[in-house]
């Protein structure tokens, strides 16, 4: 299923949402700009590479652009394809609005960041001997899901889900969405072989669960008031 929109409220303009988007939007702008060697080279320089981030292994010096701790950020705004890219600002523009708006916009880039580190640990420590670079928002995304869920599991979420041939359109509640989306997330780890390429399913699980654990205390007046209840 692909979310299209929420139907729960926000009260001003998700400024650091925005600027994340556009920072993403720019950055994949950047890396197909030079054609295909200039986007390899900006995936293994700016991408996290966990053999180098442990010092296991070493970048060609014409690749080493940046210290490997920086490769943690870096990494965050760059991606590895256009569908990669619209399928991950899809998903933030949906759900980082309300997060933003309950957080506050400081707390919220911060929160955003340190689940990104938390993704790139999730999938780097069980394999840091892994050559293959990782690239992309959606460790850091992940959180925002996971704090979405936990702050707001009743808003319905607009969806596409394909019946047979036919997309259809409904509204579900953001446990069913971002529930369904995790278990997804987690049996395909499961079947993932360790240093395989492709989606980095250990990050987003990182990321989810670093979101659920860090949000309540970081939202405005609490995970209660965040909610909606009243005393």
């Amino acid at each position: 299923m692909i979310p299209i929109r929420d139907e729960h409220p926000t009260h001003r303009t998700p400024v650091v949402t925005l600027l994340l988007v556009g920072s993403c939007v720019l950055a994949y702008l950047w890396q197909i700009s030079g054609g295909a060697p200039s986007f390899n080279r900006s995936i293994f320089a700016l991408g996290v590479i966990p053999a180098v981030l442990t010092g296991r292994a070493d970048l060609a010096p014409e690749l080493a652009i940046v210290p490997p701790v920086a490769t943690v950020f870096t990494s965050m705004f760059l991606h590895g394809g256009f569908l990669h890219l619209a399928g991950n600002m899809l998903y933030l523009w949906v759900f980082g609005d309300n997060i933003e708006d309950r957080m506050g916009r400081v707390k919220y880039l911060l929160f955003y960041l340190a689940c990104g580190v938390a993704a790139v640990a999730a999938q780097a420590l069980p394999d840091p001997g892994a050559e293959v670079p990782m690239v992309g928002a959606s460790g850091a995304i992940s959180g925002v899901l996971g704090a979405y869920l936990l702050l707001f599991p009743h808003a319905r979420i607009q969806v596409i889900v394909p019946v047979g041939l036919l997309p259809v359109r409904m509204a579900l509640p953001a446990l069913v969405v971002l529930g369904l989306w995790f278990v997804i997330q987690l049996l395909s780890s499961l079947a993932t072989q360790p240093g395989e390429g492709g989606v980095a399913f250990r990050a987003h699980i990182g990321g989810f669960v670093a979101g659920l654990v860090a949000a309540p205390f970081l939202v405005r007046g609490g995970l209660r008031s965040a909610r909606g209840w009243r005393r």
